[in-house]
């Protein structure tokens, strides 16, 4: 045994404010943009490659005449536009508010008309909770594939409608787990 007596761990003097709690979500540099970056990724060489494995089949089978070869090219054009078309969604936010630009719309909103973003555990993609009692959803942001990356976009977005607009936390505002 050593005459040395056991003392107590040493603490460290914390301010009132600090909390353990995982660090604030950061604000990124305006203009940013928004958008599921893999499943966009998956969707477009997914369309490039049916639209050319669809024409090089029509063009190999010796059956087929003009016509029906032209129509073969045409609903391979059909099928890859419609996953053009949903590789669309992104968000677009900068310094006068955001634009989210889903499958075929796309909106325009300031920063003081966004109340609250939600990303809730099993949602689809983030909501936009708006001033005029609406919700609005947002496809650029989606767990879909990318779940960390939807949840630091969205977590981004919120502070960035808490810093630019009205959407500070209000009574009765439901948080995600994002």
């Amino acid at each position: 045994m050593t005459g040395r007596p056991k003392t107590a761990p040493k603490k460290t003097a914390t301010k009132a404010n600090d909390t353990v709690s995982a660090p604030a979500p950061h604000t990124p540099a305006l203009p940013v943009t928004f958008r599921p970056t893999r499943t966009r990724a998956v969707l477009l060489t997914s369309a490039a490659a049916m639209f050319v494995a669809m024409t090089v089949m029509s063009l190999l089978l010796e059956t087929l005449s003009g016509g029906e070869r032209g129509s073969f090219i045409l609903m391979a054009a059909l099928f890859a536009g419609v996953l053009v078309l949903l590789s669309r969604p992104k968000v677009v936010a900068d310094d006068t508010g955001v634009t989210v630009v889903n499958l075929t719309a796309r909106r325009r909103l300031a920063w003081a008309e966004i109340l609250r973003v939600n990303l809730r555990p099993g949602d689809p993609w983030v909501f936009l909770d708006l001033s005029d009692g609406t919700s609005l959803p947002v496809l650029g942001i989606q767990p879909g594939i990318g779940k960390a990356r939807a949840i630091r976009d969205a977590k981004a977005l919120r502070a960035l409608a808490e810093t630019h607009g009205t959407g500070a936390d209000s009574p009765g505002a439901t948080r995600d787990n994002g």
